[in-house]
This record gives structure tokens, sequence and C-alpha cells, in this order.
């Protein structure tokens, strides 16, 4: 039995226009704070203010930084600048290097484990590797 598989699924639908309901809620909301600003504002304040939230409207629904909206980083800026912030500082102690059998380690880091391989389990390896065995035959793809 075959399924349509949906498309394109992260991209919007343009309801208004070549606007989504997104855009269309910033701008909308944009041009009525600026009616509202017009309205109760003296007029050397209503130009600068209206530039600024218009400006911000049409970056919320325009614009992007590293192909993600705009509202995701001023949520981001949101959460950064009003959540409770714990630095932490924890003095390492100098100790003298171990030395290890390949000499001391500069960058102190922890030493590497590195699996052995027995005879029969590199046998058996080679083995499926050469017939092109499958180890897992549930998971073959089936036409």
């Amino acid at each position: 039995m075959r399924f349509q598989v949906p498309q394109f699924i992260e991209i919007e639908d343009k309801i208004f226009g070549p606007l989504t309901i997104k855009q269309f809620i910033y701008i909308a909301g944009g041009a009525g704070l600026s009616f509202i600003i017009y309205r109760f504002l003296p007029l050397f304040l209503v130009i600068p203010l209206v530039i600024v939230v218009v400006g911000f409207a049409f970056a919320m629904a325009f614009y992007q930084i590293n192909n993600k909206p705009l509202i995701y980083i001023v949520q981001s800026a949101f959460g950064y600048y009003f959540s409770n912030k714990l630095y932490l500082w924890k003095k390492k102690d100098k100790s003298p290097e171990k030395n290890s059998a390949l000499g001391p380690n500069p960058d102190n880091l922890p030493p590497v484990y590195v699996p052995k391989l027995s005879e029969g389990k590199l046998h058996d390896l080679s083995w499926n590797l050469d017939i092109k065995e499958s180890l897992n035959p549930d998971t073959e793809a089936r036409v």
C-alpha cells in the first residue's frame, strides 16, 4: 500500500497575499501601535517612535538570522537577560603528572581505551564482509 508523504512541511502557507499569518500579525500589530502613538502623542515624538515601531514590525516579519526568524532571537535575548545566572568557579589542583607507558600526557587528557579484537571475532567479521552477509536481516529494504 502506498502513502503520500507530506513535503515542505517547514514552509508556512501564504494566507494574506504574499504574507503568512505571522507576518501579517506582526505588520498589523506594528501599524496598530503606530496609529495609537499617532493619536495620543505630539508630532515631534510620533515620527521617531513610529519609525522604530514600524522598523521593528517589518524586521520581525521578514528579517532572519541564520535562517531563523527574528522572534527566536528576541525570545532568547529576553530569556537570557531576565533569567537567573549562576557562575561557578572551581579551582583545579595542580598535581604532578603521572607518567604513563607512552610518556607524560601534555594535554591532561584521559587515556583513550582501545578495545582488543580476538582472533575469533576478527575472523567472523572478515567472513561477514567477504560474503556480504547482513548481521541484521530484518532491517533490509523490502521491495
